[in-house]
């Protein structure tokens, strides 16, 4: 495994807002009700991030300087915890890494903060092999896991697939709910599809784990 280290940005990527279109555009036309007016668009920091996520409990992801609140429902939430769960079980009894949640929140390169719904970084890619300190470490996970929400547009997953993926990022799940489909995403644009009756591997990321998809839709089913 390769240590993952904060990689600079690539040329081109500066901000360069002049307009409320500009910065809509970067952030993938995400629902305005999301974007963060405080600290002003462009100007905010990962210490920022951090401040709000301690004193206000919501977490926020950070895009050029533009504080971005991330979208999870309760079923959402649930869905995450769950499989942050399955993860867990296979995970640790093979101390293999860590798994976080949906408070995850990763400076995943410089200067851009992403929180992935589940994640799994093998502890080669963890400075000293152990859990980070710091609320906004700089890491980027093997496995990034997206469950996908109203909130999320096409544009938005697009763009944070790409720099997961420039981050150093080996895998991302998608998984819709309501379609009930996984988008298993080995480059920004190329996926596998997968659907109730099929199985999610861990392929070289997580060998030998294997999720029967039925189970992971059936968990949405549940009921008293």
């Amino acid at each position: 495994m390769v240590v993952a280290t904060t990689r600079t940005r690539k040329p081109g990527r500066s901000p360069g807002f002049r307009t409320l279109a500009d910065v809509m555009d970067r952030l993938g036309d995400v629902p305005t009700d999301r974007v963060r007016l405080d600290p002003p668009p462009g100007t905010a920091t990962v210490a920022d991030v951090a401040r709000i996520q301690d004193k206000e409990g919501r977490t926020c992801e950070l895009v050029d300087g533009v504080l971005v609140e991330k979208p999870m429902g309760m079923a959402e939430s649930s869905l995450a915890s769950f499989l942050a769960g399955l993860l867990n079980a296979f995970v640790l009894p093979r101390n293999l890494g860590l798994v976080t949640g949906s408070d995850g929140t990763m400076q995943i390169l410089a200067g851009l903060v992403r929180i992935p719904d589940v994640a799994f970084i093998h502890w080669d890619r963890l400075p000293g092999r152990r859990i980070p300190k710091d609320p906004v470490p700089q890491v980027a996970p093997n496995l990034a896991i997206e469950v996908l929400s109203k909130a999320n547009t096409r544009k938005e997953m697009s763009i944070k697939r790409r720099e997961y993926f420039d981050a150093g990022v080996e895998i991302v799940w998608e998984i819709d709910p309501r379609k009930r489909v996984v988008r298993v995403y080995t480059s920004p644009t190329q996926f596998e599809a997968l659907g109730a009756d099929d199985t999610l591997d861990g392929a070289s990321v997580l060998p030998g784990f294997k999720l029967s998809l039925s189970e992971v839709f059936a968990f949405l089913d549940r009921q008293g």
